[in-house]
């Protein structure tokens, strides 16, 4: 197949998709950010994904990619236009912020470029079909993503299946060229209305906020009544039906999209009953304000933080509920030290980022961690942490 695909945005979308299809394709990626394009047609990524970049280095000779600034100049001649943007959560309209895209299939259709659009970006339920009203002469198809953050280009090349919202032949031809460059050959293609794939995504988002709260009840159920959480996930883990994954204890489901996905769908439900998907998120602050409790309960005078990411060996700190147990703490007047080496500036009132860690843990009283690594298990016994298994998998 001899098609050309153009991936706007070098996020973990972009860069994940971009990096797949060029193995195959000739792919273009754009992003207005002119130093990630520097970044990227010098071989480094501008995401945080060890798999990626190991993957970039040794195989960018292979792969028929390079980046631009130029959204005329990525479109043209392609079959494909992927439009990986941000569409951040509007707390205040209750939707996404879908500005961008609108605002690049306009430019698109100013030019003499005939590619089918695939939208990536999570979308309300419904959005496809608006954008197809709007932009009649325009070929749009949805369809979603499921990566891990830290793992985009893992996940597009291994996918549990795959999602795509339109059955015309446009859509049909997508799913062969995803089928052509995805190395889980098992993954199954499944073909839908827009609307039905975008539920699919926040469905299959929500569901995993679930789990998260599900297992966060638990181990705090267990730390009340002086149980081991361990066994008791171990317990309920290795029921098949439940299955022994994605179950260890945090500080709360965090990050880029399960809260604002969970969120709305939430909306979305109107006035049909959404108890279940409503509870989940009260859940979720629940549980930060029980674990400030439980680390108040020791009345420290210092807290040290380590690290604010939601994950192990993820530099990205965005949405992290870390802030939030930060908040609650400052809220007492304690004093926070912050050790983070991916962190180099902080805006916090009240918190201050220590360099050093013989420091840091001089410094603290008690040190907050929502994972754990080989640092501080050393120091396991000034540690508050509800990191059972070490795993976010």
């Amino acid at each position: 197949m001899d098609h050309k695909i153009s991936v706007i945005g070098m996020g973990y979308v972009g860069c994940g998709n971009g990096l797949m299809f060029s193995k195959k394709f000739k792919v273009s990626i754009m992003d207005i950010d002119q130093k990630k394009v520097h970044d990227f047609n010098n071989k480094r990524l501008p995401i945080h994904d060890l798999f990626a970049q190991k993957y970039f280095k040794s195989e960018g000779d292979n792969l028929n990619i390079q980046a631009t600034s130029s959204l005329l100049e990525s479109i043209k001649d392609a079959s494909f236009i992927l439009l990986c943007l941000p569409t951040n959560f509007d707390d205040q309209v209750n939707k996404y912020n879908t500005e961008t895209i609108e605002e690049t299939i306009s430019t698109i259709l100013t030019s003499t470029c005939e590619a089918t659009i695939v939208v990536k970006s999570t979308v309300n339920v419904g959005y496809t079909e608006s954008l197809k009203r709007k932009f009649k002469n325009a070929k749009i198809i949805f369809s979603p993503e499921f990566l891990r953050e830290g793992h985009a280009l893992e996940d597009n090349l291994y996918p549990s299946r795959i999602i795509i919202g339109a059955e015309d032949d446009n859509a049909k031809l997508f799913g062969e060229c995803l089928s052509s460059v995805v190395k889980a050959k098992n993954a199954r293609i499944l073909f839908m209305s827009s609307s039905a794939a975008e539920s699919v995504k926040l469905f299959s988002n929500t569901y995993l906020a679930m789990r998260v709260a599900y297992f966060n009840e638990l181990d705090s159920f267990c730390l009340k009544n002086d149980i081991d959480p361990k066994d008791v996930i171990d317990g309920v883990s290795n029921d098949k039906r439940i299955g022994n994954f994605y179950n260890n204890p945090s500080f709360g489901f965090g990050g880029y999209c399960l809260p604002k996905d969970s969120k709305q769908l939430l909306h979305r439900f109107g006035n049909t009953h959404h108890d279940l998907v409503e509870a989940i998120q009260h859940s979720n602050l629940a549980r930060i304000n029980f674990l400030a409790d439980e680390i108040m309960s020791s009345s420290p005078n210092t807290v040290g933080i380590y690290k604010l990411s939601m994950k192990e060996g993820l530099e990205n700190s965005r949405g992290s509920t870390v802030f939030k147990i930060i908040e609650k703490l400052l809220q007492n007047k304690v004093k926070i030290f912050i050790y983070d080496p991916s962190i180099h500036t902080l805006d916090i009132e009240g918190a201050y980022l220590i360099d050093s860690f013989d420091h840091f843990k001089t410094e603290s009283d008690l040190i907050v961690a929502n994972r754990i690594d080989s640092k501080i298990k050393a120091i396991s016994k000034k540690v508050f942490t509800r990191d059972i298994f070490s795993s976010d998998e």
